[in-house]
């Protein structure tokens, strides 16, 4: 009896075991109905295929392999890449109630953010209500109040790019910064050595290498090792040291705002609206300082990044900034351009926009995630799938884009909407990047960044000359390598050399006088003295928003 006992718990334990390995051989595998892909290895699907760098250009060679939408096996968790414009129209843009939430991301949200960090939140009711802020305060109405702000900090950019040009990228990154710092808290970032300014990017650069990390990807991937000790996984600490860092910038930066609402002190910016939806939403002064905070960074270095993207661009291809500076001549003469210029500058309208497809930063875009299960071109997609927007991809594909890595404004010569317009063309085809995302949601920014961008392209152009620097030993041109980027959250080219010279010395002269004009509007610490004209300023009762 106690041999059978025995012999039908060996038999029992032998079945379990069994049934076990039957289903852990399914792990990594892809399941019939899903998206092609590249070939798997039990247990680990796909995972040993993902580069730990420049991960965009194997997903771009995915795309050319498998076509228009191709799946991932990572351990138990599946990606679906989408590689085309018409994918991206079809199942972010039309299907957006079911795409618009974010994927698990532990180091990116959790540690690096608190949680808090409104780009990386799910579909919750904290996204909803900072989304519904976000559109109203960063409206095209709007925004055209911002136009002075705009007009001044490329003022003092173009000083500065005079002043020390070896340091353009700072100038650049100045530029975008201070225009976001006065639309979201109301003051100047006046210099690149302003140590807001610095911590800002310091945390923006460093946040962004661990998020992109392969020890980040892993612990998306596999929660259990969460819970291995800090001594183990040293990104914890450094990660939620970074966090603690950047939530005391967010807040000093908003509890500021607040305060000089209530003593009276306040400039115009998005604190009016956002401390009103505090009090109404019921949200705490970190979740707003976060809001806010986000709009900083979102609106800083995107457009930092294609502008230094541009000026590498200038010296690769000398032909395209000959061509703009024929045109800007034609039509603005020694007066500086302005974004009255725009319909009578196409070129440069095409240079920008050929900019944001060239260098688009975020080259596989901010992942989405699906929240119920969904079907498309015969492809089951899964309730949870990590769905990834392959930029880099559709914007190097042939097809739409011959010769893409040349840098050619003429595809855009006959192409005259704005970003906005272009996102919700009903023909995808027609959508001149994607630069900004898509669907619910995409940067509802864009055409403050349109603006910024082509004010700096004209106004560069129209004052200074681009050349290549020459190598003091070899005597020949050093030709910035268009394909050295640094990794991150954002794809940005590594540091180059220029040699930047005004075009004259009367446009040297027209840009100190034009920067000692605009400058009599500000104070003693270079910040406004008044409300500029065009500026909408909601007389709200303070007190009331307050309270």
């Amino acid at each position: 009896m106690l041999l059978l006992s025995h012999a039908y718990y060996v038999v029992v334990g032998v079945a379990f075991f069994a049934v076990l390995l039957w289903r852990l051989r399914k792990i990594g595998q892809r399941p019939k109905g899903y998206p092609p892909g590249p070939p798997t290895l039990p247990f680990i699907g796909n995972l040993h295929q993902i580069p730990g760098e420049k991960r965009y250009l194997q997903f771009e060679k995915w795309a050319r392999e498998y076509g228009p939408i191709y799946s991932l096996m990572l351990g138990t968790k599946v990606m679906v890449v989408l590689n085309s414009d018409v994918a991206i129209k079809d199942l972010i843009d039309k299907r957006g109630a079911i795409y618009a939430s974010r994927p698990e991301a532990y180091v990116a949200q959790d540690i690096l953010s608190g949680g808090l960090r409104v780009l990386f939140m799910p579909n919750s009711g904290v996204w909803k209500t900072a989304r519904k802020f976000v559109h109203r305060i960063l409206g095209v109405t709007a925004a055209r109040s911002y136009v002075p702000y705009q007009d001044l900090e490329n003022k003092a950019m173009l000083l500065g790019f005079l002043e020390s040009p070896c340091d353009f990228t700072d100038h650049l990154r100045r530029y975008t910064a201070s225009l976001t710092t006065q639309m979201t808290f109301g003051f100047r970032t006046t210099s690149i050595h302003d140590q807001r300014f610095k911590e800002t990017f310091d945390i923006f650069d460093r946040s962004g290498e661990l998020i992109a990390s392969r020890t980040a990807a892993i612990l998306d991937l596999v929660p259990v090792l969460r819970r291995l000790p800090e001594f183990l996984l040293p990104i914890k600490k450094e990660g939620r040291e970074i966090h603690e860092r950047e939530k005391a910038l967010f807040r000093s930066h908003y509890l500021k705002a607040k305060q000089g609402l209530q003593d009276g002190t306040a400039k115009p910016c998005v604190c009016v609206d956002l401390v009103k939806i505090q009090k109404a939403e019921g949200l705490s002064d970190d979740s707003a300082a976060y809001i806010s905070g986000s709009l900083l960074q979102a609106g800083a270095e995107t457009t930092a990044g294609i502008l230094v993207g541009f000026i590498q661009a200038m010296l690769i291809f000398p032909d395209v900034a000959k061509a703009a500076q024929v045109e800007l001549d034609r039509v603005c003469g020694d007066r500086m351009p302005d974004l009255n210029d725009v319909p009578n500058l196409p070129y440069i309208r095409a240079c920008a926009k050929e900019s944001l497809r060239w260098m688009p930063g975020f080259m596989l875009g901010i992942p989405h995630a699906v929240t119920q299960d969904d079907t498309y071109m015969g492809y089951h997609i899964p309730k949870g799938a990590t769905v990834v927007l392959n930029v880099w991809a559709v914007h190097n594909d042939q097809a739409r884009h011959p010769d893409p890595r040349r840098f050619e404004p003429m595809r855009y010569i006959n192409d005259h909407q704005l970003s906005i317009e272009a996102a919700n063309n009903p023909d995808p085809t027609k959508r001149d990047h994607f630069v900004f995302g898509a669907g619910r949601r995409r940067c509802l920014g864009m055409h403050i960044a349109d603006r910024s961008v082509f004010l700096a392209i004209s106004r560069l152009l129209w004052a200074f000359n681009f050349e290549r620097v020459v190598d003091p030993e070899t005597r020949e041109e050093v030709i910035p390598d268009m394909n050295d980027m640094m990794d991150g959250l954002m794809a940005l080219p590594n540091a180059f050399p220029a040699k930047i010279v005004p075009r004259s010395a009367a446009k040297a002269q027209c840009v100190r006088d034009e920067w000692a004009d605009v400058s009599q509007l500000l104070d003693e610490e270079a910040q406004w003295k008044t409300v500029p004209e065009g500026l909408i300023w909601k007389d709200e009762q303070v007190d009331e928003l307050i309270e």
